[in-house]
């Protein structure tokens, strides 16, 4: 049964599926996968393309937002839009601390957490299509990890696709995880140091959190240690539009005075957490370095290896010296699961998972070599989280694939560009821009 509700200009209705959760075992077990359909009012019993949203992560619901806003209001326009709470996330069976002791033990929830990455997302998009359409080939938006959902789309499934378009999500078809992040690293201290030529109070007050945190143990209200580690992690937030404004906000009052002395504020501590905690999106930290795999190298915690080559990202190192403290950010680390109650449960699945060995392909080359879908892709200049570099490599491999190369907007611009970057891709696709 489906429900159908308004909010101002738009009809909502909430759509439920069930699909398999193992694709190679059709007639196996099953999982329930969510999509919120949005129509404009105006439209509402027109008969529209339909547009899909994969949303980025991995392992992030689709956006839960209010009206017409952004680009889904540019999308209503046109288009009848399906916001898919990918499988885990949302609506969809979620896997989290509270579920996966369902599966088992810690082996069986890693192999069951093999199930979802990209391909499985893809065959799930294919199983739900032909119920939503009626079997047309529909036009999918991909942000981010969307956009490395959408590859494998063209890869596995281009019939089902009227149209492609990915902003921020262009993945390298072969580069390794050790490969990302060798990348990513550079990136990120980039946007650090244009963090401190922008606010220039804010080295000292970063040093300033770090000395506090190396020379005390600090337990945030949720539980979460707040190790020097997890503390630069915070930097996450510098790929985005306005994430050195936030992080800027965070640092600025850190410190108050008590009858102790100076320490964190409770403000600091809750906007902290917030950040920090994986509580909302559990599948994130767990499989986001399998998005990686495509073979029988184990991704093995490849950022906590990597960052070790990069030694000015040390926060004691940088202390006791005169360098900047370096925050990092798109990147897990082991100690996360320590560090985090939402995840300290699932260390033991997190490192069966980063050992494994059997990752299959998630590309065919020879596929997108040969493609004939219409293909428009938003790479965005210094993009924090998906190096420009891999991109425009695959860009070139990916037939009749048209990119619009941008340093207008960060890696969200999709989200923060009013619908901007939306409408130049679509007029792009179709020869208008």
């Amino acid at each position: 049964m489906t429900l159908s509700y308004r909010q101002p200009g738009v009809v909502l209705t909430d759509r439920r599926f069930t699909v398999p959760l193992d694709y190679s075992r059709p007639e196996g077990e099953t999982i329930e996968l969510y999509a919120r359909e949005v129509v404009a009012t105006d439209k509402a019993h027109q008969d529209l393309p339909w547009l899909l949203y994969l949303q980025g992560g991995p392992g992030f619901g689709a956006d839960r937002s209010v009206g017409r806003p952004g680009w889904l209001g540019r999308a209503l326009k046109e288009y009848r839009v399906l916001l898919l709470d990918q499988r885990g996330t949302g609506h969809s069976t979620p896997a989290n601390r509270q579920t996966l002791p369902l599966r088992g033990g810690p082996a069986d929830q890693a192999d069951y957490l093999t199930h979802f990455r990209a391909d499985s997302i893809v065959r799930d998009c294919e199983a739900i299509r032909a119920q939503v359409t009626g079997g047309a080939p529909w036009t999918v938006l991909g942000q981010s990890f969307g956009g490395f959902c959408l590859t494998t789309y063209l890869s596995l499934a281009p019939e089902g696709l009227a149209t492609a378009v990915i902003t921020g999500g262009l993945p390298s078809l072969d580069a390794h995880s050790d490969d990302v992040y060798r990348a990513a690293f550079p990136r990120i201290e980039r946007k650090v140091t244009a963090h401190y030529a922008r606010y220039p109070q804010d080295a000292e007050r970063a040093r300033r959190i770090a000395d506090h945190l190396l020379t005390h143990d600090v337990v945030l209200p949720n539980g979460y240690r707040l190790t020097v580690e997890a503390f630069q992690s915070l930097g996450i937030v510098l790929g985005t539009g306005d994430g050195t404004h936030r992080l800027h906000y965070l640092l600025e009052n850190a410190f108050v005075r008590t009858p102790q002395g100076f320490t964190l504020s409770d403000a600091f501590q809750e906007q902290a957490q917030g950040m920090l905690s994986y509580a909302r999106h559990p599948l994130y930290a767990l499989i986001h370095e399998s998005i990686y795999g495509q073979d029988a190298r184990p991704t093995a915690w490849s950022a906590e290896r990597v960052r070790a080559e990069f030694p000015q990202f040390d926060a004691a190192k940088a202390l006791a010296g005169d360098e900047p403290l370096l925050f990092t950010g798109e990147s897990i680390h082991p100690w996360m699961f320590d560090c985090d109650p939402a995840l300290r449960p699932l260390r033991e699945t997190a490192d069966l998972l980063a050992a494994r060995t059997d990752w299959t392909p998630l590309y065919d080359p020879a596929r997108l070599a040969a493609n004939d879908v219409p293909v428009v892709a938003a790479v965005y200049h210094d993009d924090m989280y998906v190096d420009t570099a891999h991109s425009l490599r695959t860009a070139r491999t990916i037939r009749g694939l048209r990119t619009w190369v941008t340093d207008e907007f960060e890696h969200d611009g999709v989200r923060t560009g009013g619908g901007r970057v939306l409408d130049r891709l679509l007029a792009l696709v179709r020869n208008e821009a």
